[in-house]
């Protein structure tokens, strides 16, 4: 039971981080219908230009504050100088052109800071939090920071004009338009967000995964896994879908296929929702008049 209870936590805390892709992967998608496959090549850069900031001397939450700051403006111009030339394009050019940005920023990385694996600090203590044997101080830790971007996103839309505005470009683009909203600064704002929330997202996981150009593949199938479980075209359900698959990958691989073939729950888990569920659990269903 203790074995179990020990999956179970430390499946919550990788989920927190899987549910922070998906969200990314969500807001994108509410913007252009398309899914960011390169959304964990982002997450990857920015954690890099972290590492680079914490061995230059910053404090770690500076230099997290920094990233986030700079991922933003990263995402914001990927769509303003890269997407923004490719809105009427077909759905195929865009598709390629977010594989290109996949391959191109993994091998910029590989380029700048070579292949080899390294060590990604934790902001948190090493010694278990108030002795607890079951889940450890980073894992609290990065689920605690996953809750308050949440909260902070969740806040950002309710009660604020931009928040507002930006939901409206996700759900109507052209009736936005009409009403005064400049949709291409809210396109470039929704990347920004999802971009810093991206880079939140590889600081939590590098502890666990060490730092390589490499390491958010796995991660990413996890996430994609979520978003489609939660419904991808809903906000609330990638968060639950990010704890539900992060509980599911560790209790069936450590229970049932093995920790080796881990990976395999995700790939069983996208294939059974486009197949049984298309929609996710929390996706809305949408009829069209022909």
């Amino acid at each position: 039971m203790e074995a179990l209870l020990h999956q179970v936590l430390g499946g919550l805390a990788n989920g927190g981080i899987y549910a922070s892709l998906a969200l990314a992967l969500v807001m994108i998608y509410q913007a252009t219908h398309l899914v960011n496959f390169a959304q964990g090549e982002m997450a990857m850069c920015s954690t890099y230009l972290a590492s680079a900031m914490i061995q230059a001397g910053l404090p770690y939450w500076v230099a997290f504050i920094a990233t986030v700051a700079l991922s933003f403006v990263m995402g914001a111009l990927i769509q303003r100088v890269i997407l923004r030339r490719a809105e009427r394009a077909p759905v195929l050019s865009v598709v390629i052109i977010f594989i290109g940005l996949l391959l191109t920023l993994n091998s910029l990385a590989g380029w700048v800071f070579t292949y080899t694996i390294r060590t990604f600090p934790s902001p948190f203590p090493a010694e278990p939090l108030f002795g607890n044997p079951y889940i450890g101080t980073h894992d609290v830790g990065a689920i605690g920071t996953t809750l308050v971007v949440l909260l902070l996103l969740y806040g950002f839309f309710r009660f604020t004009s931009l928040g507002l505005a930006l939901r409206a470009v996700a759900e109507n683009p052209e009736s936005s338009r009409l009403v005064g909203i400049r949709v291409g600064s809210m396109l470039a704002l929704g990347w920004g967000l999802a971009a810093g929330i991206g880079a939140v997202a590889g600081m939590m996981i590098a502890p666990v995964v060490f730092l390589d150009p490499n390491m958010m593949s796995g991660v990413m199938l996890y996430a994609f896994a979520a978003a489609l479980l939660g419904g991808i075209d809903n906000p609330t359900g990638a968060v639950f879908g990010g704890f539900a698959v992060g509980v599911l990958e560790n209790v069936i691989g450590s229970y049932v296929v093995g920790t080796e073939l881990k990976l395999t729950v995700a790939l069983v888990l996208i294939l059974g929702v486009l197949v049984v569920r298309p929609t996710g659990l929390f996706g809305k269903t949408l009829v069209t008049r022909v």
